[in-house]
């Protein structure tokens, strides 16, 4: 989960090029959410359906994502992300519409732990699963972190370098959602990891993609077992992992502002 969120979180703060961009930039999390609750209040709360409705509307998001910044422009990031911000706040009322139809006793807490995050329900059989998407994934930005760093200059400069179309960004925007969208069907929704990660490793080494990378993995996983073992080891009852990741990044994020010594962006 670590690693992937990492990863993702990289991956669009380079093509977006904005320190701030995290998975859910797209739209992803809240679909995830949206699909998540639709699937508790309209059956219940299998593990199995939830990750299925979880997942699916993930990638509803991105094609929707794409589809509208594609009627806008034929590729532009402020285009994409006015299309994100559109999207994202479609599936976020409806969720909110999906919380006040759910039961209050029964469906309404589920929704609500389901989106604070957690791994409580996770087992072999969910993690063969999600391996399956994840590890190629994965391998794949491995690899490819060599090319990455040509999505962090101008589209001109780019193109010089032999990024000739379109099709390539989108492509590694697909896998990215890819990869986010199969941990948020298992953990629900995580926030920080994608967002924090990525910064601190720019300051401890740079932000050449080839470097970086290797320590955006280690620091992923790190973090969120570190997460984890608190929200299992503090209380008798487990906490939602999503509490421990936003507020240990948001304070790991006011160190970095405070001792910002290098160029985040």
């Amino acid at each position: 989960m670590g690693i992937s969120l990492a990863v993702s979180g990289m991956v669009m703060q380079t093509i977006f090029k904005n320190p701030l961009a995290d998975p859910g930039i797209l739209g992803v999390s809240q679909a995830s959410g949206f699909g998540a609750a639709l699937a508790i209040v309209t059956g219940g709360g299998a593990t199995i359906r939830i990750q299925i409705f979880s997942f699916a509307f993930a990638l509803l998001a991105l094609v929707l994502v794409l589809s509208i910044s594609r009627r806008i422009s034929d590729f532009n990031i402020l285009s994409l992300v006015l299309a994100c911000m559109a999207v994202s706040a479609l599936f976020s009322a409806g969720l909110g519409v999906l919380k006040y139809l759910a039961d209050p006793i029964d469906q309404l807490p589920s929704i609500v732990f389901w989106l604070l995050g957690s791994l409580a329900g996770t087992n072999w059989d969910v993690t063969i699963r999600t391996l399956y998407i994840a590890v190629p994934l994965l391998i794949f930005f491995w690899f490819y972190r060599w090319r990455l760093n040509i999505h962090a200059i101008d589209q001109e400069v780019a193109y010089s370098l032999g990024l000739k179309n379109n099709l390539e960004t989108y492509s590694v925007l697909i896998f990215s959602v890819l990869i986010t969208s199969s941990i948020i069907a298992i953990s629900g929704i995580v926030g920080w990891i994608g967002l924090i990660v990525p910064n601190f490793a720019r300051v401890i080494i740079s932000s050449d993609t080839r470097k970086s990378m290797p320590i955006v993995m280690t620091i992923g996983g790190i973090f969120s077992l570190v997460c984890d073992n608190l929200s299992r080891a503090l209380i008798p009852g487990e906490i939602p992992i999503g509490i421990f990741t936003a507020f240990l990044g948001s304070m790991l994020f006011i160190v970095l502002l405070l001792n910002n010594k290098k160029n985040m962006i």
